[in-house]
């Protein structure tokens, strides 16, 4: 009985509302946790028995093994979701998720390099079809702020290069059009005549865009390896994820005054508060450096 009701909402989540597979593989991994949990509480074998004072004891029990505060949060998110779509389908009688209180995330600041950090992991040398691939990929992600599971989606009839833009479809098949930058479009550019048809020798009829040695789609995995190559190699000390060049992306333009809807709508967020947080970073940039360089700071 557990189990079904938990289907029934991944099927919901993937058909009705058409969430991405990356979101519901969160949701997933969230909920097995909480009903590993509730079958464990031997006198419980149905949604309506759960009271409250579960789910309080579920997440408390998540906080005393050392979760983050973020991650509890996802948690109580996840946790929610599914409580409402009880209530929805008449699978229980009342939502014992309400009131269940959030706790207030530490404000967490994604890494961001600066322009000359920036300049200094673009510069790959173009002496290999991979290198030139590396080249093409870091430029058009640093151009655009494509996340990285876009960025690697991307089929070939996704660039039109001559107009100077990247088609994109992102989370929820939201398709949006990013402008691509000069420097972006030559690694590109360079890419398609120099290097993708070596990699394609083993798998002439792929489609996607970046492909690995054997030819085949590169992988989220494959991609973080290339960039934490790049950055030790380049002697960059912070910590490189695969989002490093989008958060670097919207930092930079904001900071060169761009107007925060116009870069909302580049890195494809629903929300403009999600965006708000590079503006932040720009403040407290702009802080660092003045106690920095002002002599009287």
């Amino acid at each position: 009985m557990l189990k079904d009701a938990v289907d029934d909402f991944f099927h919901y989540l993937q058909i009705e509302r058409g969430l991405a597979e990356n979101t519901i593989v969160s949701y997933r991994r969230d909920l097995v946790q909480y009903m590993t949990f509730i079958k464990e509480k031997n006198s419980i074998e149905d949604w309506n028995q759960i009271k409250r004072s579960d789910i309080v004891e579920f997440l408390y029990k998540i906080k005393k093994s050392g979760k983050s505060t973020a991650t509890i949060s996802r948690m109580i998110s996840s946790i929610r979701s599914f409580h409402q779509f009880l209530v929805r389908d008449r699978i229980v009688d009342q939502d014992a998720s309400l009131h269940i209180e959030t706790p207030k995330l530490d404000r967490l600041f994604p890494q961001i390099l600066s322009s000359e950090e920036v300049d200094k992991l673009l510069d790959v040398p173009d002496t290999s079809p991979l290198t030139i691939r590396n080249k093409a990929m870091l430029e058009l992600m640093y151009a655009t702020g494509l996340r990285v599971t876009e960025l690697i989606s991307l089929q070939s009839a996704d660039l039109h290069l001559t107009m100077g833009f990247v088609r994109c479809v992102g989370k929820g098949d939201k398709e949006r059009i990013i402008p691509v930058g000069d420097l972006a479009k030559h690694a590109l550019e360079v890419y398609l005549h120099n290097a993708r048809s070596e990699l394609l020798k083993k798998n002439k009829s792929e489609t996607t865009l970046f492909v690995n040695h054997h030819g085949r789609p590169l992988s989220r995995q494959g991609f973080w390896k290339i960039i934490k190559a790049l950055a030790q190699q380049k002697g960059l000390t912070k910590e490189i994820t695969p989002h490093t060049l989008r958060h670097s992306f919207a930092t930079h333009l904001l900071e060169n005054g761009a107007d925060l809807r116009s870069v909302q709508e580049m890195l494809g967020h629903a929300d403009i508060s999600t965006t708000q947080i590079y503006t932040h970073i720009s403040k407290r940039r702009l802080k660092d450096m003045y106690q920095q360089f002002h002599p009287r700071a």
